[in-house]
């Protein structure tokens, strides 16, 4: 092999068909992408327009929503995903066509031509696990009624944002027994509607959320304590998300620490949770496996695709990825917490 070239190879030791590139140059001049795998993944959630100030810049009416940030990492491990959402007639046509070329499915997306997206406006702190919301406009999200077009309606693999748990519940409804659920949602649903909440933690397998909500949901200080009360509410695995200090993995027979990525340049955090949970249900579609093992390196890939994302505004950092660049990063985490035996 010359410079630059590379060449794929089925590899001894390969997980579910993966398939690994083998390079034979360190300077790589080519984009190399993971094979594509044709899984859908249903995802339900908010589109959004958000206005964003952090001590490095700032931007304006840009795209957000917990539904894009999960697609959008989510496409980068299977396709189509299949979006289930509302805008407005103002949504950007640049917005639906980015989401398109990454393969998006938006068959299920209501666009209320006479309304306006949901926009959203918040301010960070230079210790940017603080921020301020300056305003937030529901508009058309205010009325949102999930419909799940009949052609998503058996697909294996749902991942729902942090709506309405109400909603959550619905879209459930009209699904086909999916074979995987993961579900995230936030302090605002475990304040106002626990008993609905806890409705839907019975038919999901596995809930995402922070430190903080779980304590709110749980009623205990403690993480792993926590974590085993929240577990018993339905869900078989749990993530709790620490934010800069990594995520935890929780199951009835395992508890496993992944470490944050220590980023020197973080321009905004908006959505680093949603790109989390694209890349984790992404790599567990894609591999069809919920093993506790796999389990892990889908917490990995997650934080991975999460690292990115916080790297610029928007969905500016998950925009034109490559197979080599989320592959990297994923050996970068490994190697944070990897040492060898006395």
């Amino acid at each position: 092999m010359t410079n630059g070239q590379a060449t794929l190879s089925k590899t001894k030791g390969c997980k579910s068909a993966f398939v690994c590139v083998v390079l034979y140059a360190r300077n790589l001049s080519v984009n190399i992408h993971l094979p594509e795998k044709l899984v859908s993944v249903l995802v339900v959630g908010s589109l959004a327009l958000d206005s964003i100030e952090t001590p490095f810049g700032s931007v304006h009416d840009a795209i957000g929503g917990s539904a894009t940030y999960i697609s959008v990492a989510a496409s980068y491990f299977v396709n189509p995903i299949r979006v289930v959402g509302v805008v407005g007639g103002d949504f950007p046509r640049s917005a639906i066509t980015f989401l398109e070329d990454r393969k998006v499915d938006l068959d299920g997306l209501q666009v209320i031509k006479n309304g306006k997206t949901f926009r959203w406006s918040g301010r960070y702190h230079y210790d940017l696990n603080e921020r301020d919301t300056l305003s937030t406009d529901l508009n058309v999200f205010e009325k949102f009624d999930p419909e799940i077009p009949e052609k998503y309606r058996k697909t294996r693999c749902v991942c729902l944002g942090n709506i309405d748990p109400v909603l959550q519940l619905k879209v459930l409804d009209q699904m086909d027994n999916p074979r995987l659920v993961v579900c995230d949602t936030m302090n605002y649903w475990i304040d106002r509607k626990k008993t609905d909440l806890q409705k839907t933690l019975k038919r999901i397998n596995i809930l995402i959320l922070n430190d903080s909500e779980a304590r709110l949901l749980s009623q205990e200080p403690n993480l792993i304590k926590a974590g085993r009360v929240i577990r018993s509410m339905g869900p078989r695995v749990l993530i709790i998300k620490k934010g800069e200090h990594g995520a935890l993995l929780l199951t009835d027979q395992m508890t496993f620490s992944a470490p944050a990525y220590p980023m020197e340049n973080i321009f905004d955090p908006t959505g680093a949770g949603d790109s989390f949970a694209g890349g984790f249900v992404g790599w567990l579609a894609r591999t069809d496996d919920t093993s506790e093992e796999n389990l892990k390196r889908a917490v990995i890939y997650g934080s991975t695709l999460a690292s990115f994302c916080v790297e610029k505004f928007s969905v500016d950092g998950l925009k034109d990825l490559t197979y080599l660049r989320i592959q990297d990063r994923f050996r970068e985490f490994r190697e944070l917490s990897r040492f060898e035996d006395i």
